[in-house]
């Protein structure tokens, strides 16, 4: 079982008063569900103190630490709502009221429950800390998966690998993301599991010692150069990961470069470039695998360099260098960014123009997006409950295509706007507009606006003029020429990837009647003739 001192022993930076609280939660907990059992027949206190233990680990702060120790209290019956808040305040009760209505929603594939499913991202999107907390305790329920009976087992893994991991990764969460995975990924496909398997442990024992040259190899010329390597360690790819891989290439394992890759984190950004200078002064690097996630990062912050070469020892090896920090949010992400008084000092560094300071990352986006109603007062109340919005997208997915959810079209929107394969292409002024694989010019002028998807009159990729059907690819800079008499023809349907757009042609060809207006606010990049 894990202890009280486990839990606060991942607490970083807690002040005494914070310990208290925690320690006040687990006791709490411990009493209310005391004599509950777990379907393996253990305790049921295991559960929500391994949900808070991983809440720690995540650098969350005391209230969301204590809310993961009590999520299942009040479900349970265990305590009332009211003593919650009398003991522990409005704010640890506003989560755990949104964990246990996210935990009606019962998930059994997105074909059959599409309402359901989008009532699940509406209770998601009112305060992020309620996902986390929900991550944190599904990570251990699939780790205990082979307890719980026969017939409830697909239904919790699929839920899992279609809706929390996905979720996970757009929030940047990697550890996360691909924990979930593999633990579900065998309750839904066994077979496709244990080839996935198969492929990576026949790869890691082709591999394994030719690896272990190179990175010594690299170790040793930067140590000549007396340069700083914080550490370096060989990542082997999820097996969901994998398998998905595999299907994208044909199951032709050759075509695969990173089911084993070297990582070496180094102290600064700087570093990072000198690095690679060394790594491809020695082993020739492959041309067009070189990604600069540093200069240009994901949406969700995902920052790192990504290098791909050839080596005699290992033949083909994926490289990635990143800092420490850039590896802390790679692994955590939002929640790494969660804590309220690294926030608020944050926050405040970023209104002076304090702009080289640590927290530095909070000029993303979706960062910035937190910030406004974080810990709003509620004068009417009385007393502070934190208010944690979510990213844009989230609260964008939870009320997508609310006029047809639980049809088909809903089903399918959700899955190729939001949780597919993705692409990161920039505006010409650097704005990254994060797209499914495989999107064209079409896609990217309706995720900006539908106003100027109505009336694209040409593109250009890069600078030079493109057809509206190409395929954008990772890092390319869009520019959208604009002109009002220039409207949709029925060949966008085909040229259209995604739902949005081909929704928004659908209305401005007559064909359907029109959404709600659009949330998103009009650019004024865009060229217009």
């Amino acid at each position: 079982m894990t202890t009280l001192k486990e839990i606060t022993s991942e607490m970083a930076d807690a002040t005494p008063e914070d310990i208290a609280f925690v320690e006040k939660a687990y006791e709490c907990s411990k009493k209310a569900h005391e004599g509950k059992k777990r379907y393996s027949g253990e305790p049921y206190f295991i559960h929500p103190a391994a949900t808070a233990k991983v809440l720690a680990e995540y650098g969350m702060d005391a209230t969301t630490i204590a809310a993961g120790l009590l999520h299942d209290a009040v479900e349970d019956g265990c305590i009332s709502r009211e003593e919650v808040e009398k003991e522990f305040g409005k704010e640890l009760l506003f989560i755990v009221d949104g964990v246990t209505k996210l935990g009606t929603h019962k998930y059994h594939g997105a074909e059959r429950h599409a309402e359901s499913l989008r009532r699940l991202l509406v209770a998601t999107a009112s305060d992020i800390r309620v996902l986390i907390v929900k991550l944190a305790d599904r990570k251990h329920n699939m780790q205990t998966l082979g307890h719980v009976p026969e017939h409830k087992r697909r239904r919790i893994a699929l839920e899992t690998l279609e809706i929390y991991a996905p979720i996970a990764d757009r929030l940047g969460m990697g550890k996360m993301k691909s924990m979930l995975e593999d633990l579900a990924f065998p309750f839904v496909d066994p077979d496709a599991a244990a080839h996935a398997a198969e492929v990576r442990k026949l790869k890691k024992r082709e591999t394994e010692s030719g690896l272990a040259q190179v990175q010594k190899e690299l170790l040793a010329e930067l140590k000549k150069k007396e340069f700083a390597i914080l550490r370096s360690d060989i990542r082997m790819k999820g097996l969901w990961s994998l398998h998905q891989k595999l299907r994208r290439k044909d199951d032709d394992i050759n075509l695969i470069h990173d089911i084993a890759a070297l990582r070496f984190v180094v102290p600064t950004i700087e570093d990072c470039y000198t690095t690679l200078g060394t790594i491809h002064a020695i082993y020739k690097p492959l041309p067009g695998e070189f990604k600069d996630y540093i200069a240009f990062p994901k949406p969700n912050g995902y920052q790192s360099l990504h290098t791909t070469v050839v080596t005699p020892e290992a033949g083909i090896v994926e490289i990635q260098i990143r800092t420490e920090e850039m590896h802390r949010r790679a692994m955590f992400g939002i929640a790494s960014h969660m804590s309220y008084k690294q926030l608020g000092k944050g926050v405040e560094k970023l209104r002076k123009g304090i702009q080289k300071s640590r927290f530095s990352t909070l000029s993303f986006s979706w960062v910035r997006s937190l910030i406004p109603s974080l810990m709003k007062i509620s004068k009417k109340e009385g007393a502070a409950r934190g208010v944690t919005k979510a990213p844009p997208w989230l609260a964008e997915l939870a009320d997508a295509h609310t006029d047809i959810a639980g049809s088909e079209e809903f089903v399918e929107g959700l899955k190729e706007d939001f949780f597919s394969h993705r692409v990161f292409v920039f505006t010409p002024k650097g704005d990254v507009i994060d797209l499914p694989a495989a999107s064209t010019p079409v896609d990217f002028a309706y995720a900006i606006h539908s106003d100027l998807g109505d009336h694209i009159q040409g593109a250009k990729v890069n600078g030079k003029l493109v057809s509206f059907d190409t395929e954008l690819g990772n890092g390319e800079v869009v520019e959208i020429i604009r002109r009002d008499s220039a409207h949709p023809s029925p060949k966008w349907l085909d040229i259209a990837k995604t739902s949005l757009a081909r929704r928004h042609i659908r209305v401005a060809l007559g064909m359907t009647e029109p959404d709600k207006p659009s949330r998103r606010h009009k650019r004024t990049w865009f060229k217009k003739k």
